[in-house]
């Protein structure tokens, strides 16, 4: 095999391959520059998620949060379309259980705290069960595989605007009982049985 500068020793003779030598190397390594500040570049998205605990005075139709700030909220849990003024219930996952953990979005109206989504994240921990999945969700954020052969383990989970991250990967909460768990992204829904 020839070494490059055999090669391009006819093109250097005239001056022109060496400039042209040098700029191919330049670009290059301006290439691999980029590349390499692109895959460093991490996007911080903002919470919205108002997280406490769920108060006493909470009822069928509103929600008492006594957040982790220490302040008390009241959130109606139903919302009123400004179009058709009618009232569909908020999307509450887990149940309503004062002391229980709550992640709460939602907006402001004129008058009122609307909550658009309410997760019982006390609910949400535990020991959780599928064919292909066996985990127990903990407290602090930390998930742990009971299925020693698993390629792709969660070993991590956040609630993050609504939505539950487990590692890099995003889920809608569809349904959350006492036992059932059924988690919704891209690739379709994943049913999940609590383990007692």
């Amino acid at each position: 095999m020839k070494s490059i500068s055999v090669l391009l020793r006819p093109m250097l003779k005239g001056g022109m391959g060496l400039l042209f030598l040098v700029l191919m190397l330049a670009a290059c390594d301006a290439k691999k520059k980029q590349q390499i500040e692109d895959t460093d570049e991490v996007v911080e998205v903002n919470d919205t998620t108002v997280y406490g605990v769920c108060g006493e005075g909470t009822s069928m139709h509103s929600l008492e949060i006594i957040t982790d700030a220490g302040d008390t909220l009241v959130y109606t849990l139903l919302c009123q379309d400004a179009e058709t003024e009618v009232e569909t219930p908020s999307d509450v996952q887990g149940g309503l259980m004062a002391g229980d953990k709550m992640a709460v979005t939602g907006h402001k109206t004129a008058d009122e705290l609307v909550a658009d989504r309410v997760i019982n994240v006390t609910s949400l921990l535990g020991h959780w069960t599928s064919i292909d999945k066996n985990f127990t969700i903990e407290e602090g954020g930390t998930v742990h595989s009971a299925v020693k052969a698993e390629t792709n383990p969660w070993t991590s989970w956040k609630i993050l605007n609504g939505s539950l991250l487990l590692n890099r990967d995003t889920f809608c909460i569809e349904c959350l009982s006492a036992d059932s768990l059924y988690l919704e992204n891209a690739n379709g829904i994943f049913t999940f049985k609590r383990q007692k």
